[in-house]
């Protein structure tokens, strides 16, 4: 009966060292060096049903990523978490869209295209929706990573965590009459003794769809030149939130004094979309 019930236990403790797996969802950039993705985000507009994402495994071993629809809120600092029931006001695209394929294996230096299709149903209501793709990476089942080529010594059972980074593509689709509208507002520069000046706003967003796009933070001095001093590519205020609180640390070792001028932050649509400007915003320095 001991041996049974050592048997048991053994089985008991293996299935928590499968179970222990997190997964870390992160922007692209921020998260799998190894794995290039292009775009960074796709969004159906008009009567656009197919897209396609490129995949590169720019690492130098052999890497496996399962692929899946998520939904995701953000907050308003831009942090995303996983939710299940959507508030009355979120719309989600995950029961729209199809994908292939759904896991796969890149070799150094190899790529793999994803096509994604769409399906609108019937009676769909005008408005944006949104989910994400994410690119889990997969433990190395062959390797030292592997729960059964980490196991027991001396038979005793040792409890494997591996973390387990994910990167998370937006994918929007857009039906019927829609458009949105930006303000930056409530600028303050933040200085302290021991850190770089902070610079803090919101950013408002109107409308029906989200807003994508990059930030630029410049210095203007009285006498009239202008001189860039911070970027932030890639920022989004996306539905249904109407304002998202940036704060961006401006580098001062070979910059400019922020004295006797003024900060203007402009935010574009990206250049491949247009680069038209979406808001522009200025703040009198003494």
């Amino acid at each position: 009966m001991p041996q049974v019930l050592n048997q048991h236990m053994t089985a008991i403790k293996l299935f928590h060292r499968l179970t222990l797996l997190l997964l870390l969802c992160l922007p692209v950039g921020h998260a799998l060096a190894e794995l290039m993705l292009y775009p960074t985000r796709i969004v159906f507009e008009g009567n656009q049903r197919a897209a396609q994402l490129e995949l590169i495994n720019s690492g130098n071993e052999d890497e496996t990523y399962r692929i899946s629809l998520v939904n995701r809120r953000m907050s308003e600092t831009g942090a995303f978490s996983a939710i299940d029931v959507p508030l009355p006001d979120e719309q989600f695209a995950d029961d729209k869209l199809r994908y292939s394929p759904r896991q796969i294996t890149l070799a150094p230096g190899v790529g793999q295209t994803v096509r994604i299709m769409l399906r609108k149903p019937p009676k769909l209501a005008t408005g944006e929706y949104r989910s994400h793709l994410l690119f889990s990476k997969q433990p190395d089942s062959s390797g030292s990573n592997s729960v059964e080529n980490s196991g027991a010594v001396n038979n005793q059972i040792n409890v494997v965590l591996t973390t387990l980074m994910g990167a998370c593509i937006p994918v929007i689709m857009r039906h019927g009459s829609t458009d949105a509208s930006v303000a930056l507002k409530q600028l303050d520069l933040r200085r302290t003794v021991d850190k770089a000046p902070m610079l803090a706003f919101v950013m408002e967003r109107t409308g029906n769809q989200s807003v994508y796009g990059d930030l630029t933070v410049s210095f203007i001095s009285y006498g009239g030149s202008e001189q860039v001093i911070e970027r932030a590519n890639g920022v989004a205020v996306y539905t249904p939130n109407a304002l998202r609180r940036v704060s961006i640390p401006l580098k001062q070792s070979n910059g400019p004094r922020l004295t006797n001028g003024a900060l203007r932050v402009t935010y574009r649509e990206q250049a491949e979309d247009g680069g038209a400007l979406l808001s522009e915003a200025v703040l009198q320095l003494p």
